[in-house]
């Protein structure tokens, strides 16, 4: 005769599924039918009253979990017996199932670069890396002295400066753009490009001829007109020139940088271009070719502006780390002529400090050549130098 058990406890993830079957006696192994839950009693032997209530409550502690045991085994051979039914299908089909992975999308951008370990470097990188140590930092005149040696390639590279200020320019008072005169030059010859137009007609004109002209003068005042726009227009291009502007144009350059002319370095414009300088501001701006009177493209003094620039004039802003990167010269440069320079930009990054910067302004300060390791300074040695009298 069958008997059905059911077991209402939850001890396992397949007890939901095999909560009530159908078991035989015959089909149980000894072993399981031997199987008794340990039982500990709370109680010590002290009187024949107690034990004998010990031995009633393990008499009904055996009969309330038999049904359990019962279910718990018929559920272990149903088990073995899906495992083995599982592997006769893998051995029938010949092999095993592989599970099948989707590709990942391939990384972009900075993500998809090597990892630093994974990055290799050339020969020549590798053994001027050993001439300086990594952490240490050094004085001015050492560190210039071994950036010359680390600077062995085929051309002339340029050198460079990179300073971490404690700022975020995220915020407007902690924004840093300016400019640095380096005396010594930069060693690049600067093309630059002028956009102007005539003066003040009303003042060059006259304020009588001026009234003329507007109310609606005769066919001579507009002829006068023509003949004096066209000998202002010529003054101002004619200075431009004559102070070192590779090119010189008004509205006609305009229409040639919005071709796609962009053969310069920089482009300086008269305050009264800037209006329509503006319409540039897509094709100039991701190239940092706008004129910004804070990088002093934007003046009157357009002569001077030119000189500024031919000579050795730097912009530098920093970027949204808070870190400046200005180029102080060339690797031919000799150690004084460098030493000048990369204090010319330190002092111009002091005093240009943002008002909203608070704490230790300077974090660290790198030099390196343009295919050379960076060499650590000592920032407060660098605030502190000062040139000696033969420089």
């Amino acid at each position: 005769m069958a008997t059905t058990t059911t077991c209402t406890s939850t001890t396992s993830s397949f007890m939901p599924t095999y909560a009530t079957s159908t078991v035989h006696p015959q089909d149980l192994t000894p072993s399981l039918l031997s199987f008794k839950p340990q039982i500990f009693s709370v109680c010590p032997l002290i009187s024949d009253r107690k034990s004998s209530n010990r031995i009633n409550f393990y008499s009904q502690t055996e009969a309330k979990y038999r049904p359990c045991r019962v279910v718990v085994a018929a559920s272990l051979d149903a088990e073995a017996e899906v495992g083995e039914e599982v592997e006769e299908t893998e051995g029938e089909g010949g092999g095993v199932a592989t599970a099948t992975v989707t590709p990942t999308k391939p990384k972009k951008g900075k993500a998809a670069l090597p990892l630093k370990r994974d990055r290799t470097r050339s020969k020549r990188f590798l053994e001027i890396q050993k001439l300086r140590e990594t952490k240490k930092e050094y004085d001015l005149g050492t560190a210039i002295s071994m950036l010359k040696k680390t600077a062995n390639t085929k051309f002339v590279e340029s050198v460079e400066a990179h300073f971490r200020l404690n700022i975020d320019p995220k915020y407007n008072d902690q924004q840093l753009r300016a400019t640095v005169n380096l005396p010594k030059g930069t060693g690049q010859t600067v093309k630059v490009a002028v956009l102007t137009q005539g003066a003040n007609l009303k003042i060059s004109m006259g304020v009588s001829c001026w009234e003329k002209v507007v109310s609606g003068g005769s066919s001579g005042a507009f002829a006068s007109l023509g003949i004096l726009l066209n000998g202002l227009r010529g003054e101002k291009f004619d200075e431009a020139k004559n102070a070192g502007a590779d090119l010189v144009g008004g509205e006609d350059l305009i229409q040639q940088i919005k071709g796609g002319f962009m053969q310069f370095d920089k482009l300086i414009a008269s305050p009264d271009m800037m209006p329509k300088v503006a319409s540039l501001g897509k094709i100039l701006g991701p190239r940092g070719l706008m004129p910004n009177p804070k990088a002093g493209t934007v003046t009157t003094d357009i002569p001077q502006a030119i000189a500024e620039f031919k000579k050795g004039k730097v912009e530098y802003r920093a970027d949204k780390t808070g870190i400046v990167h200005i180029p102080f010269g060339k690797a031919d440069f000799s150690e004084e002529d460098l030493l000048v320079n990369l204090l010319a930009a330190v002092k111009s990054a002091e005093a240009n400090k943002p008002s909203g910067a608070k704490g230790v302004y300077w974090k660290s300060a790198h030099i390196c050549s343009s295919m050379g390791p960076s060499i650590r300074l000592n920032t407060r040695e660098m605030l502190e130098y000062k040139l000696p009298s033969n420089v």
